[in-house]
């Protein structure tokens, strides 16, 4: 019996191990004025689908949250990165959307095989990689990394917003919306606008 106990923990151990893991990759907080850019990076567990995966634009805030946690509990594994408001600033924002999407990939706890990233342009990796144009909405990893990204930056602009409560964080997520707009010409920037942002630096 203990023969054959050891056995099967060896081959379980091994399909962990097996080449073809993917991982989706996408990100959240290209567009907003402020705050860092997020990206996450998300193997899933075939053996626990999750239901409901989309695009996470297309999802309801408590809708995001629960599936957050989901994927968090059910993924073989994840990683969400960010890119700060100063290497935003330094190298531009797409520069820094691939830095962070390099992060997030580096932060996973398995090595995957390939990488999908949602969109057009691929960060610098050291597996095989492919950029899929709506594959936030195609594939489900993808989906996945949708979701952790943007409901981590959501929590962190609730963050943002008790300290600096007269700009609206909570509001607008740092999108340059009107009620935006008005606080920034009446309050001026804060250390976590960008400034490399036209909005912002008009206002310099």
């Amino acid at each position: 019996m203990r023969s054959t106990k050891s056995s099967v923990l060896k081959q379980a151990a091994l399909s962990w191990d097996v080449a073809g893991l993917v991982a989706g990759v996408d990100e959240a907080g290209r567009g907003p004025l402020a705050g860092p850019v997020v990206a996450a990076a998300v193997i899933l567990d075939e053996r626990h689908p999750i239901k409901g995966l989309a695009d996470s634009k297309k999802l309801t805030a408590l809708r995001r949250e629960r599936l957050f946690d989901e994927i968090r509990a059910k993924a073989l594994c994840c990683s969400i990165a960010e890119a700060s408001v100063e290497e935003i600033d330094r190298l531009n924002i797409l520069q820094a959307t691939l830095l962070a999407m390099r992060r997030a990939v580096a932060g996973l706890r398995l090595k995957p095989n390939k990488v999908l990233v949602d969109g057009n342009r691929l960060p610098t990796l050291e597996v095989r990689a492919e950029a899929i144009v709506g594959g936030d909405a195609l594939v489900p990893a993808i989906s996945a990394a949708s979701i952790l990204a943007k409901v981590h930056r959501d929590r962190w602009c609730l963050t943002l917003d008790q300290q600096y409560p007269q700009y609206g964080f909570a509001q607008h997520k740092g999108y340059g919306t009107a009620a935006h707009l008005a606080a920034l010409r009446a309050h001026g920037p804060c250390a976590q606008h960008r400034t490399s942002f036209r909005p912002v630096a008009e206002l310099l």
